[in-house]
């Protein structure tokens, strides 16, 4: 296997003489995304700022490629690392552009002169974060959205082979989120970058990341690849969830269920029962689910929101025994609640209970509930 870009062996961090977290060993490879996940104060901004030598190891050491991070030079470091760090200080008075163009001075020289290939260089950084009409604008004078996309074209205008990221995605609305990410993952497969980076939104951690470690209360409690990682019980411990629970089919989390016997059951299945459970989660009433296959998108929201689900194995038509459970629950219950608008041959006995609790005047629309 190649050699990493950036490793640390043995290393503790912490501030003052505090030491918070002891005997960090992780590595860090060309073309390859390793994110930090845990709980807030856990370490996870503490280890970044000593991977990028904002603080002095307490132990240990890290490397770039053979060579002992402390060893290298200023200018030396910025044309290896560049740093994209939460609450880190900005040059106020600058225009943006010029603030990107800042990411170019390890390459100028003395003189400090930016080349037009230079210019061309923060210019693509600019447009390839979605910033290039901001490039007048003050930096003091912008939204924290936007200065993040700012620094992130800094970051990139300096062309680094590892880049170190604190929250990047935080202040983004969800459409430069996925932007960023978007980036990072074309950054990484095309010039083979290496990135560091903590982040709080697990689904988005999930998709975007090749390797995962956990930072917990305790140090690193586990690391390795996202399917790995991200599973309720792992997730669990790691957070220390006692209220809801984490799903880790679609790596959410979901609020605690209505507590109480079901007054309405509702007939889902391909996807449609979803946003009926969470409507009917958020207005506190207790609801029963079925009949839904154990494949389906309804199936894991089904499991953590309702207070009994009748499932079915997968591909399988549903049987008679659990049309039959379905029956008398919907005798149980106040209301029937049907978003589903197709049957085929595997739930056709839904379309039959639909029937049934259209029979028994309880088939009422979502909307109708307060």
């Amino acid at each position: 296997m190649e050699n990493p870009a950036l490793y640390a062996d043995k290393l503790a961090v912490g501030y003052g003489s505090e030491i918070l977290i002891r005997d960090i060993g992780l590595s860090l490879y060309k073309g390859r995304i390793v994110t930090l996940i845990g709980p807030n104060g856990a370490g996870k901004s503490t280890i970044l700022k000593t991977l990028s030598r904002q603080l002095e190891p307490m132990g240990g050491a890290v490397y770039i490629g053979k060579e002992e991070l402390s060893r290298f030079r200023g200018e030396e470091l910025a044309r290896e690392m560049s740093i994209v760090m939460t609450g880190r200080v900005a040059p106020e008075l600058m225009t943006c552009a010029q603030a990107v163009e800042t990411g170019r001075y390890p390459y100028t020289g003395r003189l400090g002169l930016l080349s037009p290939e230079d210019k061309k260089i923060a210019a693509m950084a600019m447009e390839m974060t979605d910033v290039s009409c901001l490039a007048d604008r003050e930096l003091s004078r912008i939204s924290d959205g936007q200065r993040q996309r700012v620094m992130l074209a800094r970051a990139i205008c300096q062309e680094p082979k590892i880049l170190i990221l604190d929250e990047p995605t935080s202040f983004l609305d969800i459409r430069h989120k996925l932007k960023l990410l978007a980036i990072l993952r074309r950054l990484v497969r095309e010039k083979g970058l290496a990135v560091i980076m903590s982040m709080h939104e697990l689904d988005m951690a999930e998709r975007v990341s090749d390797h995962v470690i956990c930072v917990g209360d305790e140090g690193i409690s586990m690391q390795g690849e996202p399917r790995e990682i991200f599973t309720k019980d792992n997730i669990g411990r790691l957070y220390g969830i006692d209220t809801g629970l984490f799903e880790e089919r679609f790596c959410t989390a979901e609020l605690p269920p209505p507590i109480g016997e079901p007054r309405i059951f509702v007939i889902g299945g391909n996807g449609s029962g979803a946003g009926v459970f969470r409507k009917l989660q958020r207005l506190d009433i207790p609801f029963a689910a079925g009949v839904i296959h154990e494949n389906d998108i309804d199936h894991p929201i089904a499991l953590a929101l309702a207070s009994c689900v009748i499932s079915e194995m997968p591909f399988e038509p549903i049987s008679s025994e659990k049309e039959q459970a379905a029956r008398e629950l919907i005798d149980k219950c106040e209301s029937v609640i049907c978003p589903v608008e197709g049957f085929g041959s595997m739930n056709i006995a839904n379309e039959r209970l639909k029937k049934y609790a259209a029979e028994c005047s309880k088939l009422i629309d979502i909307e109708k509930v307060q």
